[in-house]
């Protein structure tokens, strides 16, 4: 199914996205999801990580020092970023191949959103 105007990652796009250093710990990161009410963060690593609630959640269950565990242990990383004006399609049959249930969203070097898999139209799924 295709859309007659599809639309762009920026269309649907949160932003600007919550991010968190490549030092944080895991417990800095459930502070900032829970306290923000979101579900991921953007790891400012190089190249970009994403760490979700899910993947916090799991390191507490494990049984992980949360104090101490760095984030980027946990986080999924070296994920791809896309471009703002990346058609929804696009965006949903890269995240699809990668098994990614986020990705950030580069502008000029810059981040400037997430976009999420719950984010995308159905028909662009």
């Amino acid at each position: 199914m295709s859309l007659k105007n599809p639309s762009r990652v920026r269309d649907v796009m949160t932003a600007p996205p919550e991010t968190i250093s490549r030092d944080a710990t895991v417990s800095e990161a459930a502070d900032r999801i829970r306290n923000e009410d979101i579900d991921a963060l953007v790891v400012t690593a190089s190249p970009p990580a994403v760490v979700t609630s899910s993947d916090v959640l799991a390191a507490a269950a494990e049984g992980n020092d949360t104090a101490t565990t760095p984030v980027t242990e946990i986080a999924t990383g070296a994920v791809e970023t896309v471009p703002p004006t990346l058609r929804t399609e696009g965006v949903a049959a890269m995240m699809e191949s990668l098994g990614a249930e986020y990705l950030p969203v580069e502008d000029d070097s810059d981040y400037v959103g997430v976009v999420s898999a719950e984010d995308l139209p159905l028909a662009a799924r």
